[in-house]
């Protein structure tokens, strides 16, 4: 490993993440804000427990109620007034569902001079759950999805038609309430109707494009899975203020003023990245290997969210994935570095935010006897990475506005 651009790569990642953090989105989004009647707070998502601390340092005793839903090991402490309940993501669990319907329980019954501050980040779509199925057979579509590659969009689509509460069905329940949604979007383009499963958005999907999902992935549904897709969701809400707080082109932005202070010339590719795992790794590595002659330091960077298609069965996530796969094509190139990391600080269902190798990490697993081709092909990058110091470990962050990859060249 080359210790110092390592180094590098880790301050990249803090300062950049810090700059993303919703505690301060949330403050400026509240600042100024009077609410009439009572206020509960709902926060659901990966961040939901940060952004709720965040509106109860600002509103104090204003918060009548609250419910927070986030992922397991995300909770960093009590907030008053408020029940925390960590639930299951990917897939939801029975404690999603509990989550969920404490959520529902503390929303209904207000009145229309009543403000319901609904706090969204990504995750929400697992974690925020009330199934017109049984929870089995939900997990089991996700997973299906999961596992053929279904990219969040698609996912989402599905879903929306066979929950309560998604596609706009949870500010239904808030009515005559109005909903002062507060949104960190995980999405690619930011499309509230499918941050979370747009819980409080009139919903732009259709059933004929979640029945063609279900089509192009043979997707396993019993007959009262299939007869819910045939339902369509609200397409328009007149109770709901929404405000977009974070993106991955913030993400972005902070990671190339960081790239800046040491002295790199830095590049955004985009901020819409979508493809395969492997293939944007691969793609990252020629973009090193073009710009290896470069007479200055650059640095290449692209945020989104990739996928991984599973053909094994073995450890990792996307942006471990990404980091392998660029491990072969940038073996000798000097000093020279691909890193990719989750903004949330997991990466799968594993402990690592993402992955990191620079130019002599090919070279260190072949010398252990570990093919990047095999490790890839099981799914499991997560051990030939932990094998030679290649894990990205920050924890859980409190944010979650997607995925970036950088390369540093120079």
């Amino acid at each position: 490993m080359i210790e110092a651009l390592r180094e590098v790569s880790d301050h990249i990642i803090e300062e950049a993440i810090k700059a993303v953090l919703p505690d301060a989105a949330v403050k400026r989004a509240l600042e100024g804000k009077n609410f009439s009647g009572k206020v509960v707070l709902v926060a659901v998502g990966k961040a939901a427990w940060q952004m709720a601390k965040a509106a109860e340092e600002c509103l104090g005793d204003r918060i009548d109620r609250g419910v927070v839903v986030t992922k397991y090991d995300h909770v960093k402490g009590k907030i008053n007034r408020c029940t925390c309940i960590e639930a299951g993501h990917p897939v939801p669990d029975e404690n999603s569902f509990r989550g969920t319907q404490a959520a529902i329980d503390a929303v209904t019954g207000l009145a229309a001079e009543d403000t319901v501050l609904f706090l969204i980040s990504g995750g929400g779509s697992a974690l925020f759950e009330k199934p017109l199925i049984s929870g089995e057979e939900l997990s089991d579509i996700t997973k299906q999805l999961l596992a053929c590659g279904a990219d969040i969009v698609e996912m989402n689509t599905v879903r929306k038609r066979l929950s309560a509460v998604k596609g706009g069905k949870f500010a239904k329940i808030c009515e005559p309430a109005h909903v002062y949604a507060i949104v960190l979007s995980d999405i690619l383009g930011d499309p509230l109707d499918m941050i979370a499963s747009g819980p409080a958005c009139p919903d732009t999907s259709t059933c004929e494009e979640a029945k063609k999902i279900i089509e192009k992935y043979q997707i396993r549904l019993s007959a009262d899975a299939k007869a819910l897709l045939e339902i369509e969701t609200p397409k328009k809400l007149t109770n709901v203020t929404t405000e977009i707080n974070g993106s991955v082109r913030e993400l972005c932005s902070a990671v190339e003023r960081e790239c800046r202070k040491y002295g790199y010339e830095p590049h955004i590719l985009t901020d819409q990245l979508c493809c395969q795992a492997k293939e944007a790794g691969s793609f990252l590595a020629s973009i090193a290997k073009t710009h290896i002659g470069s007479k200055q330091k650059v640095a290449y960077i692209a945020g989104g969210e990739t996928v991984v298609n599973l053909t094994g069965h073995g450890k990792g996530g996307r942006n471990q994935e990404i980091a392998l796969a660029a491990s072969a094509g940038i073996a000798g190139l000097g000093n020279v570095a691909v890193f990719s990391v989750g903004s949330d600080g997991t990466d799968g269902p594993t402990d690592a935010a993402g992955g990191y190798v620079d130019a002599k990490t090919h070279g260190e697993l072949k010398e252990l006897g570990i093919d990047e081709y095999e490790v890839l092909k099981e799914n499991d990058a997560y051990h030939a990475l932990e094998k030679v110091g290649g894990l990205i470990k920050t924890g859980p962050t409190g944010t979650n506005v997607n995925d970036v990859a950088v390369v540093l060249i120079g």
